[in-house]
């Protein structure tokens, strides 16, 4: 099984709505092979708390408007790390020292990529 169309719809807009607020390193996993409970993540970094929370509130404000709400929302407090649940897809917006911590694209690197729109901010350069 693969990510749905609509699943794949969300992703394209929530790392537009990223990337508009300057997030940076956005890439996206299909993860409906590995887990019974969505069909793909969203990762972004932001450089400092106040941008994880901006790119949160775009990103909740650009899915509402194609009709999507966060079934739960974590993190946001102390905006270091913020999971926002779509049951389709989950959003995972962070700041750059919990990125390079956590490495959930180490975790998830046996997953297919999703490409993203071209107007996307994408993966650092290696």
């Amino acid at each position: 099984m693969t990510a749905t169309d609509h699943a794949l719809e969300l992703v394209a807009a929530a790392a537009r709505a990223a990337s508009d607020k300057l997030a940076t390193n956005i890439i996206a996993f299909d993860v409906s092979e590995q887990l019974a409970i969505t069909d793909a993540f969203v990762l972004a970094s932001a450089s400092n708390d106040r941008q994880v929370k901006a790119i949160v509130d775009e990103v909740e404000d650009k899915l509402r408007e194609i009709g999507s709400k966060p079934i739960r929302r974590e993190g946001e407090r102390d905006g270091r790390w913020v999971l926002i649940d779509y049951g389709e897809i989950v959003v995972h917006v962070q700041h750059e020292e919990e990125r390079q911590f956590y490495a959930l694209e180490r975790l998830w690197r046996d997953c297919p990529a999703i490409k993203l729109p071209a107007d996307v901010t994408g993966p650092r350069p290696a």
